[in-house]
């Protein structure tokens, strides 16, 4: 694995006195603090290539893994044309090739077990993750607001880039969603400005981000002398430089339910990993977790020490009132309460208000200035993300059709279906359902007495008929046919929906058997229902 490198953490916990942060800038954007380096970037997605123009910007030499022939050389894509010292490798790699490496960035969708990475792990070669890496070059001054949970992250992540957007400050919204961090990483590096690119950072972050454990991503600063360990076997001061852990000032966990376990393997892994994002906390940062979840509460106890802990359902923390369209919010760090007004949010589905209050509670917990009146400003301009119960269209008939692609658990879907109380809708639900280890079920008996109120259900795809029995074994008392396909089902259900009713797609299950992802099967169904 290149040159051995022993690392003596924490020679100075603090300096007497630092240099100005606009000193400290222009240091980190000249300095190529791994010149002379190899990475490894297994996993070649989204995240994996911007780790891999990461690596280069800051002067290693990269090696390029992933499993996929298909894909095209990152020597000869575009975005790489101006860098040297590239490699890519597709298809079969011999785990051997890794040795060549000073380092290894593992991209999130790629399984430990795969390219020998756990050995690497455990044997205590430099593996980490691509979140881990762009957090070690971020300026610590960013503050970040980080947002986990099985389902509803990515809106919560959204609603409070907007909300900061709007109020004007500098914000980074990525991760898990959309824009990579390490894209955030080299906009800092390169940045020739003297002021920073962003005062926050707001980051989804998925239990696949922390298979691996963090180093950087962590609400600590500290100076480290970095050593090699030569042939002659003397300690030799290599280079001497700021390392940065970016201070990660408000961490969520939404909730937690099954999911991922094909993976993650038991509840109590998948919990322990979403709480990992708490490792690092300390210095009273402030940890939202949801009321009465036993996995997370077991989970979260080795950290509750080290945090100042806000509750989504009691206080210190959020509670929402659905009928009076408001929210109470209280911050255990400042003992501020605001109340929240939640009656001119755009966003379909009540479960939406919820998300809303998370994420105005969370941004008032970033402490960057922003008071009752300017949170509550924010409501309105709120509008989710693609394929998240989102409105399509509605038809001559009266018919709105709805896009809850993103939907991909049961428990998603019954959070869709109890914003739709009000309302008749013919449920479609199907695809490649999730395997919940140890219970001895698919989980979709759950949705019953919620469906029992709608028109009708259309299942489909590979899960179709399993999903049908289920229900039906559970006592579901409204029509519920069998469709082929997706396509089969939006003509099912443009039959069965009558006047002013709504055609809801909210599968319940993960998309592979017939679509490229959840984004595919949710812009399909939308071609489908304009096409009548």
């Amino acid at each position: 694995m290149g040159a051995p490198f022993l690392s003596l953490s924490l020679v100075q916990a603090q300096t007497p006195s630092s240099p100005p942060a606009s000193a400290l800038r222009r240091v980190r954007s000249s300095v190529e603090d791994l010149k002379g380096q190899r990475v490894a970037v297994v996993g070649l997605g989204k995240s994996g290539r911007a780790a891999a123009r990461l690596a280069l910007v800051r002067g290693a030499s990269v090696l390029a893994i992933d499993k996929n022939e298909q894909l095209v050389p990152l020597e000869n894509d575009p975005l790489f044309a101006e860098y040297a010292g590239l490699q890519t490798n597709l298809g079969y790699c011999d785990d051997m090739l890794l040795e060549s490496a000073d380092r290894i960035v593992v991209s999130p969708g790629v399984p430990l077990e795969e390219y020998g990475l756990s050995n690497w792990l455990h044997s205590g070669e430099q593996v980490t993750s691509e979140l881990d890496f762009a957090a070690e070059v971020l300026p610590q001054n960013i503050k970040v607001l980080a947002v986990t949970g099985t389902n509803g992250k990515s809106t919560v992540t959204s609603f409070a880039g907007q909300m900061l957007h709007h109020l004007g400050i500098e914000t980074f919204v990525g991760g898990n969603l959309g824009r990579p961090l390490s894209d955030a990483a080299i906009q800092c590096l390169q940045s020739s400005s003297g002021r920073d690119i962003y005062q926050v950072a707001v980051v989804e972050v998925s239990s696949y981000q922390m298979e691996i454990p963090i180093k950087y991503f962590s609400p600590a600063v500290s100076w480290i002398w970095i050593f090699q360990l030569c042939s002659c076997e003397q300690l030799i001061i290599k280079s001497f430089f700021n390392i940065f852990f970016i201070t990660v000032k408000v961490a969520v966990v939404l909730n937690l339910t099954p999911d991922h376990l094909e993976r993650h393997k038991t509840m109590q892994n998948y919990a322990a990993l979403k709480c990992c994002l708490f490792s690092q906390m300390k210095h009273g940062k402030l940890a939202v977790l949801p009321v009465a979840n036993h996995y997370l509460n077991e989970a979260f106890s080795s950290h509750a020490n080290k945090c100042n802990v806000a509750w989504i359902g009691d206080h210190p923390g959020i509670k929402v009132d659905i009928e009076t369209k408001g929210a109470i919010l209280s911050i255990p760090t400042s003992g501020s309460v605001t109340h929240l007004q939640l009656g001119s949010l755009k966003a379909m589905g009540t479960h939406n208000y919820c998300n809303a209050a998370v994420a105005a509670f969370s941004v008032l917990g970033l402490d960057v200035g922003i008071d009752s009146d300017s949170i509550n400003s924010t409501v309105e301009i709120l509008s989710l993300l693609p394929h998240r119960m989102q409105v399509v269209f509605m038809d001559a008939r009266g018919v709105t059709w709805v896009d809850d692609s993103k939907a991909t658990n049961v428990e998603s879907t019954y959070t869709g279906l109890m914003g739709l109380k009000d309302h008749k809708a013919v449920v479609l639900l199907g695809g490649l359902a999730k395997v919940l280890r140890n219970e001895g079920s698919n989980g979709f008996e759950q949705l019953v007495e919620l469906l029992n109120h709608h028109r009708g259900v259309i299942t489909f795809g590979s899960s179709g008929v399993m999903i049908q029995k289920t229900l039906c074994d559970g006592g579901l008392s409204i029509p519920c046919i069998t469709a082929v396909n997706l396509e089969e089902a939006v003509k099912c259900a443009r039959r069965m929906a009558r006047n002013g009713d709504t055609i809801l797609l909210s599968p319940g299950c993960a998309s592979f058997d017939e679509f490229r992802n959840f984004e595919h099967r949710g812009k399909v169904f939308q071609e489908l229902a304009l096409s009548s």
